[in-house]
């Protein structure tokens, strides 16, 4: 095996172990055994474990992030500068995530279960990183969201799309996280009616009621008449 390819090798191993064991229980040991590469190899090619997983990112989020981008420029241009439905919008972000996850080869599956954990087991610093990362797609997105909802507050459309990053992060898991309902014939579901499963909830989620306190108006406290 060539020098070349040490860092791809290293890249792959640290893919698959941080999706099997998490970021903070993989070592750097565990993932050059895995690579069959010198543990100096990491701290030549990649400066140390956060360089390690800034660059296994970067190698696929930035094709990520074009899927996302593109996928929404495409029914805002089709909407000719109207604001889009809500289901518009998350179909573009999350449909789009999930017909992703169902078009991997395996790298790219093991890719997407890892950047579900992200949402669930974030170090501060992988939170910092993925905010730069996400800039741009979580601005446009939002912006969509908000023009599609214009009477719902602000604060709760984020909510929601926080629960339904959370959602996304469990449905990108692996049908091996369906044993928690102790039923075995979940796994087989294809990649179709996982797509129509997941958008019909989320769907649900995004038309449900307000909660109590926060469809009621603000009242504003009555000015006091100087002495």
């Amino acid at each position: 095996m060539s020098e070349l390819d040490t860092p791809e090798r290293i890249l792959d191993a640290a893919e698959r172990l941080f999706m099997a064991h998490g970021f903070e229980a993989t070592t750097l040991r565990m993932i050059t055994t895995e690579a069959k590469a010198n543990l100096a190899a990491v701290n030549y090619h990649f400066g140390g474990k956060e360089g390690l997983i800034e660059a296994l990112f970067r190698r696929r989020l930035g094709w990520l992030n074009a899927q996302w981008l593109a996928a929404l420029d495409k029914v805002e241009a089709e909407a000719g500068g109207q604001p889009l439905r809500p289901h518009q919008v998350l179909e573009a972000f999350f449909g789009t995530t999930i017909r992703t996850v169902a078009q991997c080869d395996e790298g790219g599956r093991h890719f997407m279960r890892l950047l579900g954990r992200t949402y669930t087991e974030p170090s501060a610093f992988i939170r910092r990183f993925m905010a730069r990362e996400y800039a741009e797609v979580v601005r446009r997105y939002k912006a969509a969201l908000f023009r599609a909802l214009p009477d719902a507050p602000k604060e709760e459309v984020l909510w929601r799309f926080h629960f339904m990053l959370g959602a996304m992060s469990y449905a990108i898991s692996g049908a091996d996280a369906l044993n928690v309902l102790g039923e075995d014939g979940l796994h087989d579901a294809d990649p179709e009616a996982l797509h129509a499963r997941f958008m019909s909830f989320l769907f649900g989620g995004l038309r449900a009621p307000l909660p109590e306190f926060a469809a009621k108006p603000t009242k504003k406290p009555r000015r006091t008449q100087a002495a």
